[in-house]
């Protein structure tokens, strides 16, 4: 781990107070979903099929687009395909001001996130509202940033939150840190709000192509007053979400909730179509969002990151998540789908230290509902971005150099014996017991970190030539 994230880390682990509200956490919502998936007979069976449904849709990406803009305009909606945040943040607030929106509510979305929506609609003088309470609990700390996919308030325990509620919600100043009291002042806080909006803005769970039918998970119930109370609604969605039928939400509705809340299925599962007089929102505007996800689609061995269903396994099992959180990661997505995505989003000339961020374990692979092998895409970016280095004129990389020595010594009997013996001379004088001490120059960090033994006294060879 270089770069960023092993700075934000380092702070991360000096929080014994952050760490405990992770370790809590994570293992909390582990455990539960371990007892949801041991359920179902055929959960592996169901795993494979939302592999493949992923995989085929990608393959043919272009094309279900293209259905499911039609199905979304036969059924009176409007698509816009934005290729950057700036394109689909102007669409967004353009389509807020038309409306004569000063607010607007905000169903919880990654896509917006990843955009930087919020502060795009603040500048053109539009209040985004986050509706969803983990979201809430970070936007009402300008200071705050969302740590995870699924609770983005993780960070936090009941405490704070039940502080940060006293402070800056109106009528909460004597709010407890009791769950039903801080979820009835955000109900309050938020009903007023949601009453009055005339703008929502909600993210996509999935997209079937065939109905131009978007799909929203929730649990709180936030989210379907967003979606049917406003009389606009404008859905950010990345390309990626969308599925060619019915059928295949199917199979994405059994895997997704037992995945992300260990439960059987959400208590809210909206799914809507277009406009209906009378009914609803009367003007649907779905945002197609590309913003780097056509350039992962051209990497045959990086594509599966866009399979991903955001349903944060694999974060909730990640050992380097679980003592750093998310927020050290610098980027709207966390956690080891986050180490494999945000770089490819950027062309990796951002994020190129998260894929170092991870123990290639494998457990996020072992937890994936749709079987993305993280850890084989992390080794895979590994080494693009090490190659790249290469390729851009750097000619001294430790790394390379060190292994290219390496490769040298273990070509040659000779030449490893020789290697052997001078490690053991120089190793004498820093050495503690078995240990080598920590050392200064290329090997500090290694050394600060890591146990490295000291070399034998006595080399297998010698002892065996001794006694043969």
């Amino acid at each position: 781990m270089t770069g960023t994230f092993r700075q934000a880390a380092a702070t991360a682990l000096d929080d014994a107070q952050l760490r405990s509200n992770l370790r809590t956490a994570t293992h909390t919502i582990r455990d539960k979903r371990l007892a949801a998936v041991g359920e179902v007979p055929d959960w592996e069976q169901l795993r494979e099929a939302g592999r493949r449904i992923k995989a085929r849709t990608m393959r043919h990406l272009g094309v279900h687009l293209e259905t499911l803009e039609r199905s979304v305009t036969d059924r009176g909606g409007t698509v816009h395909w934005a290729v950057d945040a700036a394109e689909a943040n102007g669409i967004v607030t353009r389509l807020c001001l038309a409306a004569g929106a000063h607010e607007a509510v905000k169903v919880k979305s990654m896509a917006t996130d990843e955009i930087g929506l919020a502060a795009a609609l603040e500048q053109a003088g539009v209040r985004p509202i986050e509706t969803d309470l983990a979201e809430l609990v970070v936007q009402l700390d300008p200071q705050d940033r969302s740590s995870h996919i699924l609770v983005p308030a993780i960070h936090r325990n009941r405490e704070q939150i039940a502080a940060l509620f006293r402070a800056r919600i109106p009528g909460a100043e004597d709010v407890t840190s009791n769950p039903a009291d801080l979820a009835a002042a955000a109900r309050r806080y938020l009903r007023e709000r949601m009453l009055g909006a005339t703008v929502a803005i909600s993210g996509a769970n999935f997209a079937v192509a065939d109905t131009g039918t978007i799909v929203v998970v929730e649990s709180e119930g936030n989210g379907r007053m967003c979606l049917t109370l406003p009389r606009t609604l404008i859905t950010v969605m990345g390309i990626e979400k969308v599925l060619p039928r019915l059928e295949d939400l199917e199979v994405m509705l059994q895997l997704l909730p037992r995945s992300s809340t260990a439960e059987r299925m959400n208590p809210y599962t909206s799914l809507w179509s277009g406009v209906h007089e009378g009914d609803g929102p009367q003007e649907f505007h779905l945002v197609l969002l590309d913003n780097g996800r056509t350039s992962v689609l051209a990497d045959d061995r990086g594509r599966d990151a866009l399979h991903c269903i955001r349903c944060s396994a694999c974060l909730n099992v990640c050992p380097v998540y679980e003592r750093t959180g998310g927020q050290a990661y610098g980027s709207t997505y966390p956690g080891p789908i986050g180490a494999i995505l945000a770089p490819q989003l950027s062309a990796l000339r951002e994020h190129r230290d998260l894929p170092w961020a991870s123990s290639l374990c494998g457990a996020c692979y072992e937890v994936c509902p749709v079987k993305i092998d993280i850890p084989a895409i992390l080794v895979h970016l590994r080494r693009r971005i090490v190659e790249d280095r290469a390729e851009g004129g750097r000619r001294l990389d430790p790394e390379r150099t060190s292994m290219a020595l390496l490769g040298r010594l273990f070509r040659s009997r000779r030449r490893y014996e020789a290697a052997q013996r001078a490690a053991r001379i120089a190793a004498r004088p820093l050495s503690d017991g078995p240990q080598i001490r920590p050392v200064p120059g290329l090997l500090r960090a290694w050394t600060h970190s890591r146990d490295l033994p000291a070399p034998a006294a006595q080399s297998f060879r010698d002892w065996w030539r001794e006694r043969s």
